[in-house]
């Protein structure tokens, strides 16, 4: 049986932290951008505050994009959503992110360790569980969420968990790695390659799609790679230009003029 947040047709587009170079990252704004825009799926980047409220937010501090300074999770969450994102609107929490849009699913990024209780406690409601994908580098916070949820949560890949994919994809039968892969539903969610291998390929591609896992590219903003990868049969693709990446997917879905 698919997980609710696998049953979208592809091809996907993912708005990377609501559409970064089009709206202000992590806002209430961006995310109704992507969402006028067609866009079910958003990616986006969890922080905990110092009293456990997990806030949608990318970095570390707030001094990067807001007019306030100071570590998210040394500060309360009174504090943080004092402060402004583009010096126009506050900081919010993910309970507040999924009441404004409940029809969106979202891609959540556990940035720290000190936000997968908070985030645990929120995935207790199941209504939840359906729209949101867990993703995080940190093996071990997925493996929480996974040992916490079972197959009701769908979650990303950790850079180690592709490493074996990439592995398997290579060695085919002769890998003997499976077992260190999640058995529940799952996103392949990876670069198109690292500094030094190339990730994305119709082998990788299709090992993924041997385990009922979608293959989503991350962070892709020019039409032509847009294409290219498609092509290659990914399933999704995250961007911070989600008006390039619409374009792109209206344009697959033409039927082409007889030659």
């Amino acid at each position: 049986m698919t997980h609710p947040y696998l049953d979208a047709e592809p091809p996907l587009g993912l708005a990377h932290r609501g559409g970064a170079r089009e709206a202000p990252e992590n806002s209430l704004r961006a995310f109704r951008r992507a969402v006028t825009l067609g866009y079910q799926y958003i990616e986006t980047d969890i922080r905990a505050t110092a009293d456990g409220v997990p806030v949608v937010f990318h970095d570390e501090s707030l001094d990067r994009v807001t007019e306030r300074v100071g570590r998210i999770r040394d500060l309360p969450f009174e504090e943080v959503k004092k402060a402004h994102i583009g010096n126009a609107e506050r900081v919010h929490s993910l309970q507040e992110v999924l009441d404004h849009f409940p029809d969106v699913r979202f891609n959540i990024d556990i940035k720290e360790d000190n936000a997968v209780a908070p985030v645990l406690a929120l995935l207790r409601r199941a209504d939840h569980r359906e729209r949101v994908c867990v993703a995080s580098f940190s093996r071990n916070r997925l493996l929480a969420v996974r040992e916490a949820f079972g197959e009701s949560v769908c979650t990303g890949l950790a850079p180690s968990e592709v490493a074996v994919l990439l592995s398997h994809s290579r060695l085919g039968r002769a890998f003997a790695g499976g077992r260190l892969l999640p058995r529940g539903p799952a996103c392949v969610q990876v670069p198109p390659r690292t500094t030094r291998v190339r990730v994305v390929t119709p082998a990788f591609v299709d090992a993924a799609h041997a385990r009922g896992w979608p293959v989503h590219v991350w962070t892709i903003d020019e039409a032509e790679q847009m294409h290219a990868l498609f092509d290659l049969g990914v399933d999704g693709i995250m961007t911070d230009r989600p008006s390039v990446l619409r374009s792109v997917m209206d344009q697959r879905k033409r039927p082409h003029s007889p030659s």
